[in-house]
Parts: structure tokens; C-alpha cells; sequence
């Protein structure tokens, strides 16, 4: 834990961290969330990047949206969608980054995370 870290406050909100990590624990919800990490993304542009099925990924981002992660703006034909919260914009770039760091970035994230 980080020195200064108020525990209490962790404690106090741990329900609602856990729902919203069990939410994001999905596969597809996950890539999509990642993409979104980088900014704002119409649908079709989502399904190229993921590789998630139209339906599928319909439903996962209806998921998303009804659980307050993703809004939308609607653009002619178009909806772009983007997450909605610092925090959770935060969260994502360092879950997406810690795992899958940029190549220019993978050795020095490999040796942070080995000392």
C-alpha cells in the first residue's frame, strides 16, 4: 500500500470497486474498455479493434453504459462512445499498460514490476 493510503476509505468503498472490477473481469468488456482507455471510439471502430461481434459487443457496451462506465455522443448515424469517469479511465490505463505495455515501454515495465 502507498504511504498515506487512508484504509478506511478503501474499506468503506470496497463493495463498490469489487462490482465494478467483477464488471470489467468479462473478456469482451475488457478489450473494450482498454480501447476506450486511448479515447473516445465509434462503434465500428470498437468492433475493428477488438475483434468483438456486433451482437456481443452490442450487449457489452449496453452493460457498460447501464453501469455508468461508458456515455455516449451520437454523431449523425454514428455513436461514439467514451468512459465516463476519471477514475476509472486511470484504473484502465494501468491494468491495459501493465500487461500489455507499449514495445518501447515493455522492458522497462518487465524490470519495474521484477524489483
Amino acid at each position: 500500500m502507498q504511504a498515506g493510503l487512508d484504509l478506511s476509505l478503501v474499506r468503506a468503498r470496497a463493495e463498490e470497486v469489487s462490482g465494478l472490477l467483477k464488471l470489467l473481469s468479462h473478456p469482451n468488456r475488457l478489450l473494450v474498455t482498454c480501447e476506450l482507455a486511448d479515447g473516445e471510439l465509434s462503434v465500428s471502430d470498437i468492433e475493428a479493434r477488438t475483434g468483438v461481434a456486433q451482437p456481443n459487443l452490442s450487449r457489452d457496451l449496453a452493460r457498460l453504459r447501464a453501469e455508468g462506465i461508458v456515455s455516449t455522443r451520437r454523431q449523425s448515424k454514428q455513436i461514439f462512445y467514451s468512459l465516463t469517469d476519471p477514475r476509472i479511465l486511470a484504473v484502465m490505463r494501468a491494468l491495459c499498460y501493465a500487461f500489455a505495455p507499449a514495445p518501447d515501454a515493455a522492458n522497462d515495465t518487465q524490470e519495474e514490476y521484477a524489483q
